[in-house]
């Protein structure tokens, strides 16, 4: 029965509808959330609502989700993230958005399996047959970073990032600084690109000089120079130097991305798909970002899910540039890395810096389920804890970004 509080019950249907009938979500290792939709018909979408560090509060907003949308048409992607996202009051923020995220992508595999087309052509169609994606290298504290880049180099990577700097005070040493301009060159030295990410490790007062140390250099960007909300500062940063800017990991909407645009102070916005809504949400922010002529570059040092979304989205966007792939990155084991919860990996090849068109319907992936509910048993009873960033203190005691 339809009441003035909640019109639609079970949301829009059609005779034809093929209705969710079951969400679940599995943590993986080494720091993932995965997403399971299941519809009437028996067609299964997989997503990824990955926050690292903060997988409880996540999965306690999909309670929320599954009462809410079993039943309802897993064809109306639309109205499902609306009404995620509106009806609760209380809208954006890393968990919600997360939690949003994961069920949008299980929804978009859903509809593409359903098909039988990639997700790229349900977003207009590709525009390029390859997508550019970098690698990590030198982990949270970059040292010896000459071996790492030649081993990406020999897996075919054109370009890599690293983390500009270590735990690092508020205004420190010039010295600090130094130690990153010699790795930039020595990644360089072996003909490969670089990005830096400051991480909202430095603050304004190191900022203005590291971005100024690494001009001659020509890294390829620097990633978060300041902290998310200091557009402002951003701004006046982003009048001192060449170096093309990028940022928002920590971005979670349009609302939120905005200011950055209309302050003119990014060339390269980066929306974890993960993180910002889902494809949904991520493709208006690209679509917004092409109006200002900044290009897309996903953030994602995140799982196999997460890694396709991005792919199918680069695919289609016009003003995609390059994507972040997290295949052996320091965070991931051996035993639990981007390939291990996929059955047909070679679709994430990577040749001349690039892995080609997903050809697949759907993701394009095919997810290993018997593997990620073994491992989501091991976490569920207490085998393996959730994944915690550490906590960094200066010489004095005092809390440091990390």
């Amino acid at each position: 029965m339809q009441t003035t509080a909640d019109p639609y019950p079970k949301g829009l249907t059609h005779p034809t509808s093929d209705l969710i009938k079951s969400i679940e979500t599995f943590y993986v290792r080494p720091r993932w959330l995965f997403v399971r939709v299941e519809t009437e018909k028996g067609i299964v979408g997989w997503g990824e609502a990955t926050l690292e560090g903060h997988t409880e509060a996540v999965e306690g907003s999909f309670t929320d989700l599954r009462e809410r949308f079993v039943g309802w048409d897993s064809a109306n992607i639309e109205d499902i993230w609306q009404t995620a996202y509106r009806l609760r009051f209380y809208r954006g923020g890393p968990v919600l958005m997360s939690a949003i995220s994961g069920l949008d992508i299980a929804l978009w595999d859903i509809k593409g399996k359903t098909l039988g087309v990639p997700i790229w052509q349900l977003l207009g169609g590709k525009v390029r047959n390859r997508c550019q994606v970098y690698s990590w290298i030198g982990g949270d504290r970059p040292q010896d970073v000459l071996a790492e880049a030649q081993a990406r180099k020999d897996q075919g990577f054109a370009a890599v990032k690293m983390n500009a700097v270590e735990s690092i005070g508020w205004l420190d040493s010039p010295r600090a600084l130094e130690g990153t301009i010699e790795r930039v060159k020595q990644v360089k030295s072996i003909g490969l690109d670089v990005g830096l990410d400051f991480h909202g490790r430095v603050h304004r007062p190191l900022a203005k000089q590291l971005a100024k140390a690494l001009e001659p250099h020509h890294p390829l960007f620097i990633e978060e120079p300041l902290l998310p909300g200091q557009q402002e500062e951003i701004k006046t940063l982003y009048g001192m130097t060449g170096i093309p800017i990028a940022l928002g990991e920590r971005l979670f909407t349009r609302q939120d991305v905005r200011p950055y645009f209309e302050a003119g102070c990014i060339d390269i916005v980066q929306p974890d798909v993960a993180h910002a809504g889902g494809i949904s949400e991520t493709r208006r922010i690209a679509n917004m970002a092409e109006t200002y002529d900044v290009g897309l570059a996903p953030h994602c040092p995140l799982g196999p899910i997460a890694f396709a979304a991005c792919l199918q989205l680069g695919f289609s966007m016009p003003n995609f540039v390059i994507c972040e792939m997290s295949w052996q990155m320091h965070y991931n084991a051996a035993s639990h890395d981007l390939l291990t919860y996929v059955s047909n990996p070679e679709v994430f090849a990577v040749s001349e810096g690039s892995v080609a068109l997903l050809e697949g319907a759907g993701l394009g992936i095919v997810v290993d389920e018997e593997r990620v509910r073994m491992e989501d048993r091991e976490f569920r009873e207490g085998r393996v804890g959730a994944w915690r960033n550490p906590v960094w203190r200066g010489p004095d005691g005092a809390l440091r970004e990390w």
